[in-house]
């Protein structure tokens, strides 16, 4: 003899029709949270990529006791950029250029994805160059955003002896602040 369990294994039409009610709340709380740490990851990988950058310039300058040169390879910085060793300095239209004939590429970085902007500020518009002792030619900065929004943007110095740092948010608002304490209040021109 079999007794025949009268109870079915499995769910109910409700119970799984609450089930995915609970699970569309909690992804519609859980995704503008994962975006916009994507974002912000994104943001210090390409800040990583041009740090990186200009550590090896000023660290081959220092090696080789010649000048290297960080240069744009397009318009603008987000499209990409260049380390070289610039041997032929032997005129003004040579100096901070890559001559392929004489001067050493180390390096090529490609462009950033394309909703985002990265621009030096006057001093560094077109090349960043480190002298044989690794000081930089000029103290500056680069602004790197998703578009033109400054919230989360992250702020690039060159300082007088060639150091890289950060620019700090002191005020935890997501804007970094320049080195008068000044927010920066764009991302293409005038940061």
């Amino acid at each position: 003899m079999h007794i025949q369990s009268h109870y079915n294994q499995g769910f109910t039409l409700i119970e799984l029709m609450v089930t995915v009610s609970i699970a569309a709340i909690l992804l519609g709380i859980a995704i503008p949270s994962f975006t916009s740490t994507i974002t912000s990851n994104r943001l210090s990988t390409n800040t990583n990529e041009l740090v990186s950058a200009l550590n090896l310039a000023r660290s081959e300058a220092v090696k080789r006791g010649q000048h290297v040169v960080v240069r744009k390879t397009g318009t603008n910085w987000e499209n990409g950029w260049q380390v070289f060793v610039d041997i032929d300095r032997s005129t003004a239209a040579k100096e901070d250029v890559l001559d392929t004939g004489t001067d050493i590429e180390l390096r090529v970085y490609s462009a950033l994805p394309t909703s985002y902007t990265l621009r030096g500020n006057n001093n560094f518009v077109n090349f960043v160059r480190y002298q044989p002792d690794g000081r930089s030619s000029n103290i500056g900065s680069f602004a790197l955003c998703n578009g033109s929004n400054t919230t989360g943007a992250k702020l690039i110095i060159v300082n007088a002896v060639g150091r890289i740092r950060q620019g700090a948010d002191a005020d935890h608002d997501g804007i970094p602040e320049k080195e008068n304490g000044d927010e920066i209040t764009g991302c293409t021109t005038g940061f």
